[in-house]
């Protein structure tokens, strides 16, 4: 268990730039303090002692502002950088030396029962606002870029962005097509060059119609 405990604080030290010494780690990382109280609320969960389990992972949340769920699945060395609105289902499973960014949400797609929480194999990254749904695997050694939203299986050794999220990179190897975030298209945009286009129509139309009465009046 302090061997458990150390990997926690350990990889902090590895990850983070910011930490300086073990006792400000300890006294100020909230996603530190997530991940030790997740550990104690999981003992109880697996004992079936359900309510206490629910009580510590509450109270967790209230002063991280990181949502475990206690029958939540997590490995050694998981790492919680400004952990501020991240959020962890009940049936997540994540391996060794996985990375969370603030905003993550690792979470299901509906009502559904049983597994209905993402899988995340070792040295996974998500990054920041990226949302992960339903029962699907992110491979080993994996990223999701930031704001991307995941709701297929990733392979292992790739990079995934986008809504939803496409693999753009695989074992070093770039997929085509390449998406490039500066040019993704507007569905606004589009809706609205598409209405202007129809209107223009219409006003060419109107405008022949009343070229033909004002041709039939004078005939007339």
């Amino acid at each position: 268990m302090f061997k458990l405990l150390k990997d926690d604080v350990d990889v902090i030290f590895e990850q983070d730039p910011a930490a300086r010494n073990y006792l400000e780690v300890i006294l100020t990382y909230s996603g530190l303090h997530a991940i030790w109280a997740h550990r104690l609320a999981h003992f109880f969960f697996k004992n079936k002692l359900f309510f206490i389990a629910r009580v510590i992972s509450q109270i967790s949340r209230f002063f991280t502002g990181i949502e475990i769920h206690p029958g939540a699945v997590i490995g050694r060395r998981f790492f919680i950088d400004h952990g501020m609105g991240v959020v962890i289902g009940e049936t997540c499973e994540i391996g060794d030396n996985v990375t969370l960014y603030q905003g993550v949400t690792l979470g299901g797609t509906g009502k559904e029962r049983g597994k209905r929480h993402p899988t995340l194999e070792d040295n996974v990254l998500v990054a920041t606002g990226a949302k992960v749904l339903g029962s699907i695997v992110v491979g080993a050694n994996s990223k999701v870029g930031a704001g991307s939203v995941v709701l297929k299986n990733v392979p292992m050794n790739s990079t995934v962005v986008g809504i939803p999220g496409k693999v753009v990179i695989q074992n070093g190897v770039r997929i085509k097509p390449d998406l490039n975030h500066q040019n993704m298209p507007d569905p606004v945009m589009d809706k609205c060059e598409s209405m202007e286009m129809k209107i223009a129509r219409l006003q060419q139309e109107v405008e022949e119609l009343k070229k033909a009465r004002q041709e039939e009046g004078e005939r007339l």
